[in-house]
């Protein structure tokens, strides 16, 4: 059974007509819980600010937690500065971290939400306020210096983060940047937002009204890449539903079946390593939510079989010792 964690009930406040759909999340939880599946639901404690300052700057986080941003810094964000924004985006980087902490006992985990890839050291963007990947990714580190699990030879263990969200993940390849402990690969939108990219490790801009054939022959090439330059501990899987072509803001054209073909080749990767697999389920802008949120519950299916996977594996090679 693996963990799905959730911050739906900590509602972001917002205008009427806002274009951010929040209740995509609600919606997506009330599936996991009604299903069959072997996902447990939990809701995760708010990052802290220590954990924050591993990835943010401290000044950045203090103005947040005030509420000492302006205008158009909450612009910039796309949301309205509130204490109950200021407490989402704090459970939803928990989320992430405690998704971790799971996925590295079970084989796999999810937050509901997260994904939140646009936010800088020092700034938000994108309805991004704190970059839960990149905290998320140095709580690890910590943890395995912590508890002495084993280390690379630059002492901390080795991330890959594996964002397939429409938008290019730029906070989170800004923040990472230069440390050959973690390796950013986005595979984005050429023509999207942020239209001023940053660079990953490894990025791939796919033109407007790519369709699934072209996007997973791109996706297998970068897979075999990062396989020549890069051997991970651990996997960050940004898999946003705004590939999709129902996406109102991707401009991209996978079918269902191109979403289960990423996923599908992504999971078959880390299986064959036999990495633990963290995902996020980022974005998604359908105006059909239920044909989003159908979707977003296949990638938890999926997810939840490769953690199945991964403990029967993990305890064959416990048995045979």
């Amino acid at each position: 059974m693996i963990e799905a964690f959730y911050t739906d009930e900590f509602v972001l406040p917002l205008p009427a007509g806002h274009r951010f759909p929040m209740e995509k999340y609600r919606i997506l939880r009330d599936k996991v819980a009604k299903s069959a599946c072997s996902v447990k639901l939990s809701v995760p404690e708010a990052a802290t600010g220590g954990q924050l300052a591993l990835a943010h700057c401290p000044t950045y986080i203090h103005r947040i937690a005030c509420g000492e941003i302006s205008d158009s810094e909450q612009k910039e964000i796309g949301f309205p500065w509130s204490e109950r924004m200021v407490e989402r985006s704090l459970r939803s980087v928990g989320a992430t971290v405690a998704a971790c902490r799971s996925a590295l006992q079970h084989g796999a985990s999810v937050n509901l939400a997260g994904g939140t890839h646009h936010a800088m050291r020092d700034k938000g963007g994108g309805f991004c306020v704190f970059n839960d990947l990149a905290v998320a990714a140095r709580v690890y580190q910590t943890d395995c210096v912590a508890l002495a699990r084993p280390v690379s030879a630059n002492n901390n263990s080795k991330v890959l983060v594996v964002d397939l969200d429409v938008h290019q993940g730029d906070g989170t390849a800004c923040i990472l940047a230069d440390d050959p402990s973690v390796f950013t690969f986005s595979m984005h939108g050429e023509k999207n937002y942020p239209f001023k990219k940053s660079q990953s490790d490894l990025d791939i801009a796919l033109p407007d009204g790519t369709r699934d054939a072209e996007y997973v022959t791109q996706l297998e090439k970068a897979l075999c890449l990062i396989e020549q330059r890069f051997q991970p501990d651990l996997v960050f899987y940004v898999a946003g539903l705004d590939v999709h072509q129902a996406d109102r803001l991707g401009k991209l054209a996978l079918s269902d079946l191109g979403v289960e073909q990423r996923d599908s080749m992504v999971l078959k990767w880390a299986e064959k390593r036999r990495l633990p697999v963290v995902a996020v389920m980022a974005g998604g802008y359908f105006p059909d939510l239920e044909h989003l949120t159908d979707l977003q519950f296949g990638v938890i299916q999926r997810l939840a079989k490769y953690g199945q996977h991964y403990k029967s594996r993990v305890d064959l090679i416990k048995n045979s010792k």
